[in-house]
């Protein structure tokens, strides 16, 4: 059975953000997709400090639930990143939270299905989706798209629930995401996965 991780980004546990979440888990059981929600908005998630020594813990060196999340992404198929939109941006408490996730995990995230989900008022949701797109496709890992931006409207939950467009684009990105990890498995047990060169770390020495 195919496992998604989602994080909600959101401090409001039952808000905007988890009702668009709450949307496509309710399509991803319906295709037989075990999911878990780990809240990560309003948490006290300080930011990477660039110390190098998750390259020797094997873990990030700040022991809080960033360490606690990455068992549960390594075992995922896909993973879901939800945000509300503040001043144009994801929330910075997700942000913190990714950074050190995706940097001190010493696993593949290689051909795992990840999808980017943004909440707004009004403005600020591509820039938004932008900003979290970019820890998938740094990672190796397929971007799951939907009939239109992965976003949903509205100032509170209720809102959201009267968004139809954008509630059918989060029923319909858990479909594509379903079918891609499905996909992936069926492509892996066949012919295995697509080497990776890792050899190349161009820093340009000596000012070349």
């Amino acid at each position: 059975m195919a496992k998604v991780l989602l994080l909600n980004g959101s401090p409001k546990a039952k808000g905007c953000t988890a009702a668009a979440l709450a949307e496509m888990i309710v399509v991803f059981h319906a295709e037989g997709v075990e999911t878990e929600v780990v809240q990560v908005g309003g948490k006290l998630i300080r930011g990477c400090a660039s110390c190098g020594r998750c390259a020797q813990l094997g873990q990030c060196a700040f022991d809080d639930m960033v360490n606690e999340t990455a068992p549960k992404l390594a075992q995922a198929d896909g993973l879901v990143i939800g945000s509300p939109v503040y001043y144009g941006s994801p929330n910075g408490t997700l942000l913190a939270f990714l950074d050190r996730l995706f940097y001190s995990t010493p696993f593949s995230k290689h051909m795992k299905v990840g999808a980017a989900v943004v909440s707004c008022r009004r403005g600020g949701n591509t820039a938004s989706f932008d900003v979290l797109n970019k820890y998938f496709t740094i990672s190796g890992m397929p971007v799951a798209s939907s009939t239109y931006w992965n976003q949903v409207h509205g100032f509170t939950a209720e809102d959201v629930k009267k968004d139809g467009e954008g509630l059918q684009t989060m029923r319909n990105l858990a479909r594509n995401m379903t079918f891609l990890m499905k996909a992936i498995a069926d492509a892996r047990a066949a012919y295995g996965l697509p080497a990776v060169e890792r050899e190349c770390f161009t820093s340009f020495p000596d000012g070349k």
